[in-house]
């Protein structure tokens, strides 16, 4: 990891640029702990950010599918942090729904707050995991002009803290 990077992350400007940071590398590299910290950092810098895997988001997002204004209210809250941390980015294959609520939630944020995205997968294998289609091509285009990629790795850190003990 490139410690420059990290350190000019941590100045949270990119925040006001409104850009986006993606870690991407293999499980235990440290992308959930970089989501973190600079998730905590904005927090410091009295930045409203927010925390939240992928998994979590696609049940939020369900459940509120079936309240009365429940998807105008998920949009509104989600849209209103100015970090959000999205850890294990493309886990699983979004459906058409949970595409479709990316696109909006995306477009909402692009160039006026930043999304922080944890991910095992590399930006050439996201179009397909997104579905490929139309919305795959919206939701890539509102990420990858205006992002900070930082390859985490291959060392596992948690096999690493394992051995050492």
């Amino acid at each position: 990891v490139d410690q420059n990077v990290i350190a000019q992350l941590g100045t949270c400007s990119f925040i006001d640029r409104g850009q986006n940071v993606v870690f991407q590398g293999f499980t235990g590299s440290g992308k959930s702990y970089l989501g973190c910290a600079l998730a905590k950092r904005a927090c410091q810098h009295r930045i409203r950010a927010h925390y939240i895997r992928m998994p979590d988001l696609e049940e939020a997002w369900a459940q509120a599918l079936d309240k009365p204004m429940g998807t105008t209210k998920f949009l509104k809250k989600y849209a209103a942090f100015s970090v959000l941390v999205i850890d294990e980015w493309l886990l699983d294959h979004p459906d058409e729904s949970m595409r479709s609520m990316l696109l909006e939630l995306l477009e909402r944020r692009y160039d006026c707050a930043s999304t922080v995205f944890c991910t095992q997968y590399a930006k050439k294998d996201w179009h397909q995991r997104l579905g490929s289609g139309v919305h795959a091509d919206a939701i890539m285009d509102r990420i990858v002009h205006n992002t900070v990629w930082v390859e985490t790795g291959s060392h596992n850190m948690r096999e690493h803290a394992a051995l050492n003990q």
